[in-house]
């Protein structure tokens, strides 16, 4: 084998074994971490290659939050990372709270950001309050009339209630809820308009941030326009309904009452008809009373004289008779 080829092929390997060297020894990283006073090994930056960490993410998220005057550990960066968290906005969220005095540890804020939440941001509220506008609500005075009102949340973020807490809705829902109860409540409408701030005094005395991410600072009535007359509109429905339940009443009457009738003139006419029975019966009657002898030949005249007259008084009492006798032209 010429002797030029292996010497190329040691040099060769010797390069490739010291890059090798070099990218499991950080050398660099280790180095910038003791001038920073970072107690970290190079076994463990070496460790962390072989658990598949990054060690310059550890290694500066160490010295940014030694410099800022935090005691955090190595194996807690690591661990976090492992975890699926996102390292940079931890270490950049409880710099934020150590500079602004609010409480934050590790462990609370690792556990915020795991949840899904993002716990710079949250620091951030919790330093800048945010204002949320609810959406109109519609409420009716006992007064009757309806009352649209529009709120402006002013919140900030409740860190110790960031894990399992309820959101935005929850805040908008329930203020929401404040509001219809306080108008629903008031004897009038004027009484709403005149002090809007009632409206803020009762939902704020409701604790309506119990349980939630959130902590409200204030509620301002923003806009209380007038709706609907909605008590007139609903006596007018009633009046509506009571009529038709009348009326309805009243066809039932008049249904009754026809029938009442159409069953007079039933039993009236089945009246007539035993009537013309019995009249059919009478000459019959007559007959057998002159073969019996119980009716003679004068009463049988005066009875047709006292029929004949009957009829007479019968046709005179008509209306439409007239009583003169015939007329000469």
């Amino acid at each position: 084998m010429d002797p030029n080829f292996s010497l190329a092929l040691m040099i060769v390997g010797c390069i490739v074994a010291l890059f090798l060297l070099l990218y499991l020894l950080p050398v660099n990283l280790w180095f910038t971490a003791q001038l920073s006073n970072v107690k970290i090994s190079l076994l463990n930056l070496v460790l962390m290659r072989l658990r598949k960490v990054p060690p310059s993410l550890v290694t500066n998220a160490m010295i940014i939050s030694t410099k800022a005057g935090l005691n955090i550990t190595s194996n807690e960066i690591e661990t976090h990372y492992l975890a699926g968290g996102n390292v940079n906005r931890v270490i950049k969220a409880l710099i934020s709270a150590d500079k602004a005095n609010i409480p934050l540890s590790f462990k609370l804020a690792t556990a915020i950001d795991l949840a899904g939440r993002d716990v710079f941001d949250a620091v951030q509220l919790s330093v800048n309050p945010q204002v949320i506008n609810t959406p109109p609500v519609a409420a009716v005075a006992k007064d009757g009339i309806q009352l649209i009102a529009k709120a402006r949340v002013t919140v900030r973020a409740n860190i110790n209630q960031l894990v399992g807490g309820a959101g935005e809705e929850t805040i908008l829902a329930r203020v929401g809820e404040g509001i219809v109860t306080t108008i629903g409540s008031s004897e009038s409408h004027k009484q709403v308009l005149e002090n809007p701030d009632r409206i803020s005094k009762t939902v704020l005395s409701k604790g309506l941030d119990s349980g939630t991410a959130f902590e409200i600072l204030s509620i301002d009535i923003a806009d209380i326009d007038i709706g609907e007359n909605v008590g007139a509109k609903l006596q007018t429905d009633q009046a509506e309904a009571d009529l038709k339940v009348a009326n309805a009443r009243a066809e039932e009457r008049r249904a009754m009452a026809v029938a009442n009738e159409q069953e007079m003139r039933a039993k009236a006419q089945e009246a007539r008809a035993k009537v013309i029975e019995a009249e059919a019966q009478l000459p019959l009657a007559m007959a057998e009373a002159f073969r019996n002898g119980n009716l003679g030949v004068m009463d049988y005249y005066k009875m047709q004289n006292i029929q004949a007259d009957t009829d007479m008084r019968s046709s005179i009492s008509k209306p439409g008779h007239d009583t003169r006798g015939p007329q000469k032209d």
